[in-house]
């Protein structure tokens, strides 16, 4: 990464670091962003994520949950509750990289 967080192709590099703002981002790019950054913290043994989505109309927390439902890794979620967001951010609990995963809610 550069010294001004792009990498080589342009791509903003995030830390993996088990927290994930999404106040940075257009809400077309959460799709893709936060199945890829949960299955980085896996590979890196982070269990725990925080996703921040804001307050807001709970328009994007309901696209995160939607995501979250989808993703046979994910033992649960809740909101963050007090010191961790509230409802402004979830908490999700994912499955370690050798064990075995849920069924994903289809669709709705």
């Amino acid at each position: 990464m550069g010294d001004n967080g792009f990498d080589e192709n342009g791509a903003v590099e995030l830390p993996i670091d088990g927290t994930l703002d999404l106040h940075a981002f257009h809400p077309r790019e959460v799709k893709d962003l936060v199945p890829e950054y949960l299955a980085e913290c896996r590979a890196r043994g982070i269990l725990q994520v925080r996703i921040v989505h804001g307050k807001g109309t709970g328009a994007l927390r309901e696209t995160v949950h939607a995501i979250l439902r989808r993703l046979p890794h994910v033992i649960r979620f809740t909101l963050g509750g007090i010191g961790g967001g509230e409802w402004g951010a979830t908490i999700v609990e994912l499955a370690p990289l050798d064990s075995p995963v849920r069924e994903p809610e289809p669709p709705a």
